[in-house]
């Protein structure tokens, strides 16, 4: 491709920031708006973190969600069947992964356990440090080896996994931290390799690497 990549991204209002400037640093050109419609002279879409989807979108009841936005949630629910029925790449970040699978019919685990909360929740509005664990046939492990150490913000997760998808990825809790679609460009991660990439400590991954192989998903 002799342009720069055009990526479509959705996010909070004011929020979008930092995977801007994350995907710009590896040459790609992102349009950000929030609960934008589809515009599919994009090459691909990025689904950024955020707040909790709502919960009769995937047939519970409230179990410890936080109130949803739910002009967000369909907007983005919208771009990832726009972008699906085009075949062009998605990726999924943190609330994003949780869309991805929500879309494809999977459903979320509203709050983690008390046994590990902690690890997850940031204190004092920091990052939470972690390592999890990658199959061995995934992107991650190749990119990272079989545990690493990532960022984490998230109260929810990821359950019973959508049409197509299988996981990559794990926390100490058994859940999916990372998943990918078996037939289509489809990528999810739990954390945040935006922020990995551009405040980068030696105490967990650089992003930036993972976000070069989303790029690398798009033909020519």
């Amino acid at each position: 491709m002799n342009r720069p990549l055009r990526l479509q991204l959705s996010g909070e209002a004011g929020g979008t920031d930092h995977y801007v400037q994350a995907l710009s640093q590896l040459g790609a050109c992102s349009f950000a708006g929030y609960a934008p419609e589809p515009d599919l002279t994009c090459d691909g879409l990025v689904l950024c973190g955020g707040g909790d989807l709502e919960s009769t979108l995937f047939g519970q009841e409230d179990r410890g969600s936080n109130p949803p936005d739910r002009v967000r949630d369909r907007a983005e629910l919208r771009l990832f069947d726009a972008f699906y029925q085009a075949g062009k790449p998605i990726l999924g970040i943190c609330r994003g992964m949780q869309v991805i699978n929500v879309a494809l019919g999977g459903d979320i685990i509203q709050d983690l356990p008390p046994s590990v909360r902690p690890f997850h929740v940031p204190r004092e509005k920091e990052d939470q440090v972690h390592p999890i664990r990658a199959a061995e046939d995934s992107v991650l492990a190749s990119l990272y080896g079989p545990v690493f150490p990532v960022n984490s913000w998230h109260h929810q997760a990821v359950g019973r996994l959508g049409e197509g998808l299988r996981a990559i990825a794990w926390a100490e809790g058994g859940f999916a931290e990372a998943l990918e679609h078996q037939s289509r460009p489809i990528l999810g991660v739990q954390f945040h390799p935006e922020r990995l990439a551009l405040y980068r400590r030696p105490d967990r991954v650089d992003g930036a690497p993972l976000l070069s192989y989303f790029l690398s998903l798009f033909p020519g």
